[in-house]
């Protein structure tokens, strides 16, 4: 297990926010932290300690109000930790390689790859085809209903028709060097991990998986270990003191590390 950073900017400032209350309209989310300090600050710790493969995403959709703030904030981190930090929101094809070129180590991609409901291959191969495979993180975050988790998209708000399964991961771990796996129902909010997501992510065996969502102890980083066979990395937001939470930071790098 490693620990993987996040930087979550939205509204063209550093946020911890509630995974499922995201809403294009108005810009608006449910917030558990806002920064004083801007997305450079938050890469140049991590430099410093040598943690490398966080992820900075953009929270806003192109096109609206906050967006460009936000983007360049997400630059000013690029910038700040080059070819130590991914990034995601709004990724596509033409224009993948130029966050690869800002100072990206990768590129991370819902939306594109999943449009209108289900899996857009042709997208999947324009993006292998402008930046390799071996720079390109699937963000297969989800969402349960019933008992299955389906793939989310568009910040987290519209349900795909696909449900994440082992046999979903083998078809596209070919096509990408990792996968992010927001559990989204519990994202922010710190009281918990997915159990069954995790036990499922660990029970697959293939290229790296970095789970996100509920780590609010260190008895959830236990048993997200346990559960998830020590295969999966994690990010860690709200909770960690960093963001206003009660897990102190420095302290919670050393345990995933053990």
């Amino acid at each position: 297990m490693e620990f993987r950073p996040c930087i979550d900017i939205h509204n063209g400032k550093v946020k911890q926010i509630v995974g499922g209350s995201l809403r294009d309209e108005g810009s608006q989310a449910r917030e558990n932290f806002v920064s004083e300090q801007d997305a450079a600050f938050y890469a140049e710790l991590y430099q410093r300690q040598g943690i490398h493969g966080g992820h900075v995403i953009l929270l806003n959709k192109e096109g609206t109000e906050y967006f460009e703030t936000t983007r360049q904030q997400a630059l000013s981190a690029l910038r700040a930790y080059p070819g130590g930090l991914q990034i995601g929101g709004g990724i596509r094809d033409d224009n993948a390689a130029d966050y690869l070129n800002a100072g990206a180590s990768a590129v991370i991609v819902t939306s594109y790859v999943f449009r209108d409901g289900q899996m857009n291959w042709e997208n999947l191969k324009k993006l292998e085809a402008a930046v390799g495979a071996d720079h390109l993180v699937l963000d297969v975050s989800c969402r349960r209903k019933g008992d299955d988790y389906y793939i989310v998209t568009d910040r987290w708000q519209k349900f795909t028709d696909v449900v994440l399964t082992p046999s979903v991961l083998d078809e596209l771990a070919d096509h990408c060097a990792e996968f992010l796996v927001h559990a989204v129902d519990v994202e922010g909010k710190a009281r918990g991990i997915e159990e069954p997501l995790v036990r499922m992510l660990g029970s697959w065996d293939g290229i790296p998986v970095t789970y996100a969502g509920g780590v609010g102890s260190f008895d959830d980083l236990r048993k997200l270990k346990e559960l998830g066979q020590n295969r999966l990395n994690v990010t860690i937001g709200s909770a960690l003191d960093l963001f206003g939470g009660p897990m102190n930071y420095e302290e919670t790098v050393k345990f995933i590390a053990k």
